[in-house]
């Protein structure tokens, strides 16, 4: 059996593109990436790849607490970064940071721009919801 639990943050960004946060299927959820939106729907950290970084992975914790899942049900990631080379540090330790001593399967990519000026990081996700939370 197969089920749809859809996420929505319910901001501009969601109806202007065409999409959802998050999307059930079966057991597992799949997140679009994931950015540094507050709650209102805006970008007030543009350039600073820590604060966006600490609030995409704040964005990520909602997604989780939705569907009732935690990290280490994050069974892969996606991060696309601008300017790669000088954030890949910054990116290790925030990931060690932000997943203990669990290890997704992970891709990061760097790329030359993202959809927002001023957007450096994204982060899309799966989750299993089989595990153990």
């Amino acid at each position: 059996m197969t089920t749809h639990d859809v996420f929505r943050y319910d901001i501009p960004a969601e109806d202007d593109f065409g999409y959802s946060q998050a999307i059930r299927s079966g057991d597992l959820v799949h997140v679009s990436g994931q950015l540094a939106f507050d709650a209102a729907g805006e970008f007030p950290d543009g350039y600073d790849f820590d604060a966006q970084l600490r609030r995409t992975h704040a964005n990520m914790d909602r997604v989780l607490d939705h569907y009732g899942a935690t990290r280490i049900q994050i069974v892969s990631q996606t991060l696309y970064v601008v300017d790669l080379r000088h954030h890949a540090a910054a990116v290790a330790r925030a990931n060690l940071a932000y997943f203990g001593e669990h290890r997704p399967a992970s891709t990061v990519l760097g790329v030359t721009e993202l959809t927002l000026p001023g957007q450096v990081v994204e982060i899309a996700f799966v989750i299993d919801s089989r595990l153990p939370a």
